[in-house]
């Protein structure tokens, strides 16, 4: 059961990332085309049209291939072949990404010339503010992430109870036919301590990224700012309800299982089928909202452009199109210019500071684990 439901998650997950990137020119802004900007009546070129088709179909042919070596990587993990089936599960899941930024930079040159033969340029350097903007919807206030605190002291409480119930080796690790295969003297801190800094870890997380929606630059087209104002607030409130729901479901979820497994209500290996269930309606739910509503709220209002020209061009901030540097800007994250999401202004010191910070506590999160349980 935990190898099927394993193999299973492994090749859904990468086919459907794979066809969310080959989707993903479909899915940015109207004046945007390989993260380029152009005018909005230019989406109607033909030259352009058949770019983002020839990528899509390139893309999905990728995914396919790669879906079936997930398939093939799982069969490898199931046959106790761990290192090849790893090796090339990792290999699966990498492709397509790598394959996606190589077609954007090979379609944004092709982009590029074209909008310079066609002399596609911005009318000045406009920039819009919208009147109101405290009546726009906008991203969950960040006061919505204390839900995570009766979680954390649910699960405390829920181990503290199962704790004298529990057997003096605690199951930590089993094979992917569901066999344990490792396990942890029973102590508060693998008990208890481990899950609860699982839900810990994951919260802080998801607070991270909710924050980083609320302070991210609102996306206002200035030659639609009100429409363009309004669908951004609509897709950033949607975003950040998810990333909330999707939070408490993975952390409150995982948490509750493990010491499920622990105290011999069930096995680990049915445990791992349970965390792997919990994941689904998170990964339908990211491609259901990336579809419906686009980058920035732009398949929210689908004639919210401007026809005869664009405003503003900052073509020049984007490197290879994904990495956004500008001095003059004092915003530290923006939506992404291809794909969908946020990025960082690798020009502002403090988005530097985050990643750095981020990455340190990633690491102190592992050397804990690894503590609670060795």
């Amino acid at each position: 059961m935990l190898a099927i439901a394993t193999i299973g998650m492994l090749s859904a997950t990468t086919l459907s990332a794979g066809l969310l990137l080959a989707f993903t020119p479909y899915l940015m802004r109207r004046n945007e085309c390989f993260a380029v900007t152009i005018p909005a009546f230019a989406q109607n070129d033909h030259r352009l049209a058949y770019l983002k088709k020839r990528y899509a179909v390139i893309m999905a042919i990728i995914t396919a291939l790669s879906t079936i070596a997930s398939l093939a990587a799982g069969a490898f993990l199931v046959a106790n072949e761990e290192a090849l089936g790893v090796t090339i599960l990792c290999t699966a899941l990498l492709v397509p990404i790598a394959a996606s930024f190589a077609l954007m930079l090979h379609n944004r040159q092709k982009v590029a010339a074209l909008k310079h033969a066609e002399g596609w340029q911005a009318k000045g350097s406009h920039a819009a503010v919208v009147a109101a903007e405290e009546d726009l919807p906008r991203a969950l206030p960040l006061a919505w992430n204390l839900l995570y605190i009766p979680v954390v002291l649910a699960t405390i409480a829920l181990g503290l109870a199962l704790y004298p119930s529990m057997p003096d080796m605690l199951p930590m690790h089993a094979d992917f036919e569901g066999n344990v295969n490792d396990y942890a003297p029973k102590t508060l801190g693998s008990a208890i301590g481990f899950p609860v800094l699982i839900e810990v870890f994951l919260a802080v997380c998801m607070v991270v990224s909710h924050w980083m929606i609320l302070r991210s630059k609102r996306h206002t087209d200035p030659g639609a700012p009100a429409t363009s104002a309004l669908a951004y607030g609509l897709f950033a409130r949607a975003e950040s309800t998810f990333l909330l729901v999707s939070g408490i479901l993975l952390s409150g979820g995982i948490g509750i299982v493990f010491l499920l497994s622990s105290a011999g209500f069930v096995q680990l290996g049915q445990a791992a089928v349970a965390i792997i269930i919990l994941c689904v309606p998170v990964v339908i739910g990211s491609i259901a909202l990336s579809v419906i509503y686009g980058q920035a709220g732009s398949r929210v209002f689908r004639k919210m452009q401007a026809d005869e020209g664009f405003l503003a061009d900052d073509d020049e901030h984007w490197k290879l199109g994904i990495f956004y540097y500008n001095k003059e800007d004092a915003s530290a994250f923006l939506p992404k210019r291809f794909g969908v999401g946020w990025t960082i202004n690798f020009a502002r010191p403090a988005a530097w500071a985050i990643m750095i910070g981020f990455t340190a506590a990633t690491l102190v999160f592992l050397a804990s684990v690894f503590a609670l349980v060795g």
